[in-house]
């Protein structure tokens, strides 16, 4: 009798068994401070931790394994790091000190960039919220989520009506936006990084 080898869904899905650093290494460059990345062990804490695993494509170690083999197309299309929730979690618990949720924000900043991603509605939410911090210098909540929910989800802006009433009566909520004080400050700030970015 044959014998039947198993195979999981997440070893079906592994990366071919060749390195390709060049990602990895762009990715480390590209993520604020020291990303740490090339130490990752493939133990798994960071997906064992994560809050958000069970939505994602791949966990964060399948993602730098994947980073490691050179499969930036579809490093780049994963949902991994939109459905990160930056909670930190796997930073605090992972044993080679890797600034792992740094590193999705990178990703999410290249996806972005190459236009890559499969679903728009986290990219736009993205590209919303950044605007109304470099306009305002903070979120204004209600114009964030009118746009997103106006722009992807029309049907269910109703039912988050009363939500937002609840929100307003409360003061927790704006009905206009306001901007941080030294908003010259902050565009300097940002422009100074912009530059930055750009050089590397």
């Amino acid at each position: 009798m044959a014998e039947v080898e198993l195979v999981s869904s997440s070893e079906a899905a592994s990366p071919p068994n060749t390195e390709d650093m060049s990602m990895m290494k762009e990715v480390a460059t590209r993520t604020a401070g020291v990303s740490r990345l090339e130490m990752c062990i493939q133990c798994g804490t960071c997906g064992g931790s994560c809050p958000s695993a069970s939505a994602m494509d791949h966990t964060p170690r399948a993602i730098f394994a994947m980073m490691r083999a050179g499969m930036r197309e579809a490093v780049l299309q994963s949902n991994t790091f939109w459905m990160c929730v930056s909670c930190y979690h796997c930073v605090v618990r992972c044993p080679q000190n890797i600034h792992i949720a740094d590193v999705m924000y990178t990703l999410k900043g290249m996806a972005i960039e190459a236009n890559q991603y499969q679903d728009s509605t986290a990219a736009d939410f993205s590209q919303t919220f950044i605007g109304m911090v470099e306009e305002y210098g903070r979120s204004f909540e209600l114009g964030l989520a009118s746009r997103h929910y106006l722009k992807h989800f029309p049907l269910r802006l109703t039912s988050m009506a009363p939500m937002g009433m609840g929100m307003l009566a409360r003061k927790r909520m704006s009905l206009v936006p306001t901007r941080i004080k030294n908003m010259r400050q902050l565009k300097t700030i940002l422009k100074r990084a912009k530059e930055l970015e750009a050089k590397q």
